[in-house]
């Protein structure tokens, strides 16, 4: 049976950061890709939650995006949508990687 300590030590344990040498939350399995290279704002994520949708719970969309504002876009629309959980987010020399899970 855990102690108290146990408790205590976990709640204390440093926080995740996306995108940071910290995140230990990199292991997942891509389901499907969705390329949406040359397209701006709202696109990205119009693209991202339409194809989302179609997800079971659980897989994971790559998002392949050029827009440097898709990585505070879907993160923002991540943060706010029920259902959706944003995993990580790659911020590549052309190419802005986003990995979103479906959630419950």
């Amino acid at each position: 049976m855990p102690s108290i300590w146990d408790t205590t030590n976990t709640l204390l344990l440093p926080a995740t950061v996306l995108g940071s040498e910290v995140n230990t939350m990199t292991e997942f399995k891509i389901t499907e890709t969705l390329d949406v290279k040359g397209q701006n704002c709202p696109m990205p994520v119009v693209k991202t939650k339409q194809n989302i949708d179609d997800l079971a719970e659980g897989d994971v969309l790559q998002v392949l995006a050029t827009d440097p504002g898709s990585m505070s876009d879907i993160a923002g629309w991540a943060d706010t949508t029920a259902g959706v959980e944003l995993v990580d987010q790659d911020e590549g020399d052309d190419v802005f990687t986003h990995y979103v899970r479906k959630a419950e």
